[in-house]
C-alpha cells in the first residue's frame, strides 16, 4: 500500500482546483466529496482515527467568524445557512440520510496534514453515519467514514483503494527519521509512505520500524513482494 505525500500545491493540483480553502467540499467533483483532516496538536478540529484502522471520525464545520458571530467556538455546528441554505455540514448530513434509505454511500477523498507544508492522501471511503453531540460546550457534528474495500460501480475507476490508514504520529516520526526523502536514492519528489513488510503480508501500520519513506519509482519497484 502506498500513501502518497503532497504538499498543498500538489493537493489542490490533483483536485484540479486553484485552492482548497475549506476542509469540507462536497461534491467537489461530481464522483466524490472531499475532505481535509488533521490531528495535530493545533489543529482547529478534533478528528480521530479509530484503532481499527480504517474508521474516521471526523468533526464538523463552525459557523463563520463575523462581527455578529466573534465567537464560533462558543455555539452549536449549523446545519443551515441563515437564508435557510444547506451548509458543508449540512450537505454531509443529507448524504447520510440518504445511505440510511437506501442508496450507496456518498465516496470521499480524505487528506491530512501531517506537517506544516506536508499532505498525505490517506485514502477513498464511504460516509456511512454522523451524530450530533455535545463536545461539552456547544453541538458538534460527527461524521463517520470507513475505508473503501472497492471502488462502487459508476464511480471513477482510477479512484485508488487503500487497504489500512497508516497513523497520524507514525508519519510524522517517519517523516522526520527519513529526512522527507526516498530511503533508498535520496530523492524528495513523488514520495509515498510505504510498508516494509505489506500489510497484506503481515506488515504493521502501528509502529514507524515498519513504514517508511519511497519514491514512485522505488515504490513501484518494490511492488508488493517482501525484500
Amino acid at each position: 500500500m502506498k500513501d502518497d505525500i503532497l504538499t498543498y500545491r500538489q493537493m489542490c493540483d490533483s483536485e484540479q482546483v486553484q485552492t482548497l480553502q475549506r476542509g469540507m467540499n462536497f461534491r467537489l467533483n461530481p464522483a466524490y466529496s472531499v475532505i481535509l483532516m488533521s490531528q495535530r496538536n493545533n489543529a482547529p478540529y478534533r478528528d480521530e482515527i479509530l484503532p481499527d484502522g480504517i474508521t474516521i471520525i471526523y468533526e464538523g464545520h463552525d459557523t463563520p467568524k463575523t462581527p455578529d458571530e466573534p465567537s464560533p467556538k462558543s455555539v452549536d455546528q449549523p446545519q443551515f445557512t441563515k437564508n435557510g441554505g444547506l451548509t458543508q455540514n449540512g450537505r454531509f448530513v443529507e448524504a447520510v440520510q440518504r445511505f440510511r434509505s437506501g442508496e450507496p454511500a456518498e465516496i470521499v477523498k480524505v487528506y491530512e496534514k501531517v506537517l506544516s507544508g506536508v499532505w498525505s492522501f490517506k485514502g477513498l471511503f464511504e460516509l456511512i453515519d454522523y451524530q450530533f453531540v455535545s463536545d461539552g460546550i456547544r453541538n458538534v457534528f460527527k461524521f463517520r467514514l470507513v475505508l473503501c474495500d472497492r471502488v462502487p460501480e459508476n464511480r471513477e475507476r482510477d479512484l485508488p483503494v487503500r487497504s489500512r490508514i497508516i497513523p497520524s504520529n507514525v508519519k510524522m516520526e517517519v517523516w522526520k527519521r527519513d529526512g522527507g526523502k526516498c530511503v533508498i536514492c535520496g530523492a524528495t519528489d513523488e514520495l509515498h509512505f510505504d510498508h516494509e513488510i505489506p500489510f497484506s503480508k503481515g506488515g504493521t501500520s502501528i509502529t514507524a520500524a515498519n513504514v517508511r519513506i519511497l519514491c514512485a519509482r522505488h515504490n513501484l519497484k518494490k511492488s508488493s513482494r517482501i525484500e
